[in-house]
């Protein structure tokens, strides 16, 4: 007789929803003086995007927009845009698994600004398509009162992006960002002067900004590159390249595959001219 075939299926990750209640639940367990943070912020809603406006409405609610208006524009922008709330459970995606701190999906979405900041820029961007000019502004100025990150509402930012700590980012009117980016505190992608219009860098995917980098005017940053901590970028950098120094020269071509997935920093020791 044919030998019965044993098929094997693998268990699949509960989705990023489902995994932030269980953890939740946890952690009410194991930590029950934070029993009522949790439930207000996670388990009593039925929702990432019901617990998304909740949660962001406590961090960016203030005397001027009280947190109820402040949930009621991101409930808004949910139910209008899904994909809003999708870019979400990516980038929390990509700051549980690129941050070694990081045991989970409760610790980014109650204490970790960097994912915040992200979150209401992507509400004071959708503000912007919409022609809800002042009240994005007033979000852009709510992020940086409160999580010191500067993030014009104007710019693009695609999804499963992750920003190490947070602090000090700027991201200027006319940058664009691609998906799976990761930038670390002090990072600008800024302009070289009072010029206007199409100004700020363009950044590819997969790209790793570090701590301090300073990517200015309107040059590209190919995908999958890599810009080490402290340099300052005032030309395009290929796709898989290393940029370093001040002014920033290629150091390695092809660099490491995907740079902002493994929070790759490393150098390589020969130096080549910027001339591409």
């Amino acid at each position: 007789m044919p030998r019965k075939l044993e098929v094997v299926t693998a268990l699949a990750a509960p989705p990023v929803w489902a995994a932030l209640r269980n953890e939740a639940e946890r952690a009410v367990r194991n930590e029950p003086t934070l029993g009522s943070l949790l439930n207000a912020v996670v388990l009593s809603h039925g929702t990432m995007a019901e617990a998304l406006s909740f949660q962001m409405a406590r961090k960016v609610g203030d005397l001027e927009l009280s947190p109820m208006s402040v949930r009621e524009i991101f409930q808004e922008a949910y139910e209008a845009d899904p994909a809003l709330v999708d870019a979400a459970e990516a980038d929390l995606k990509a700051v549980f698994e690129r941050d070694p701190a990081c045991k989970g999906y409760v610790q980014p979405f109650l204490f970790f600004k960097g994912f915040q900041a992200l979150q209401t820029y992507r509400v004071s961007h959708w503000l912007w398509t919409h022609s809800r000019d002042t009240l994005a502004f007033y979000l852009q100025s709510r992020i940086s009162e409160v999580f010191q990150v500067d993030i014009h509402p104007a710019a693009k930012i695609g999804q499963g992006i992750f920003f190490d700590h947070g602090t000090g980012i700027v991201i200027g009117e006319t940058a664009t960002v691609g998906d799976d980016v990761s930038m670390l505190h002090g990072v600008t992608l800024g302009g070289t002067g009072a010029e206007r219009g199409d100004r700020h860098p363009k950044i590819g995917k997969g790209v790793l900004l570090g701590a301090g980098a300073k990517v200015l005017g309107n040059i590209h940053v190919g995908d999958y590159a890599k810009v080490a901590s402290g340099s300052v970028v005032l030309k395009d950098v290929p796709p898989h390249c290393t940029a370093a120094g001040v002014p920033a020269r290629l150091v390695n071509c092809p660099t490491c595959d995907e740079p902002a997935r493994t929070m790759d920093h490393t150098l390589a020791d020969e130096i080549f001219d910027y001339s591409i």
